[in-house]
């Protein structure tokens, strides 16, 4: 989305990653001036997808280009609005399957019913407003909640995983500080 946008060219993105000015330009836009479809509402499973959402704000993007007059790779006026309501869309998803996962794993012994963990890591975990909306459903269902400190939510969620499968084997649990820990996100 934040290529398609050309956030690149916009002045308040310059050197910013998508995902980080999708983020920064969603904090003073209005999400309520557009409206996507949340995805696969269809389907009642956990498995994320953002493939028809994309397709979706293409053509929204594609349809204001032409009513502004402008060409593909320019800024829209609305491009902070597009960004909220992506960045919403985007989180209530997540928010919606993981709920769903998490109320799988308690139904079906997964997770212990007392002192269940929500752990979010990776690349998402650095966008505040989803971070946010994860914290309130962890709260809200009486989960604990880990989330790294954004310096250290790069898009290695693979490796993340793993070395949480590793430190789960040996027995370590769960770091609770980010403190001392050195990393490269390269």
């Amino acid at each position: 989305v934040a290529r398609r946008l050309a956030l690149r060219k916009h002045p308040e993105c310059y050197g910013m990653a998508g995902g980080k000015a999708i983020e920064h330009l969603a904090q003073t836009g209005n999400r309520q001036r557009h409206m996507f479809q949340l995805p696969m509402q269809q389907y009642r499973n956990c498995d994320f997808s953002f493939s028809g959402l994309q397709n979706l704000v293409n053509k929204a993007i594609t349809q204001k280009e032409k009513e502004e007059g402008i060409q593909e790779g320019e800024i829209l006026s609305c491009v902070k609005d597009i960004a909220a309501a992506v960045q919403h869309t985007v989180a209530v998803h997540i928010i919606q399957r993981t709920h769903r996962a998490m109320l799988f794993c308690l139904k079906n012994s997964i997770l212990p019913s007392k002192n269940a963990t929500l752990v979010v890591s990776g690349g998402v975990a650095s966008n505040q407003y989803i971070r946010k909306g994860l914290q309130t459903l962890a709260d809200a269902n009486d989960f604990a909640f880990l989330c790294p400190p954004p310096r250290l939510c790069t898009d290695n969620g693979v490796m993340i995983a793993w070395n949480g499968i590793e430190r789960l084997r040996a027995g370590l649990g769960v770091l609770r500080s980010a403190d001392g820990i050195r990393y490269e996100p390269r």
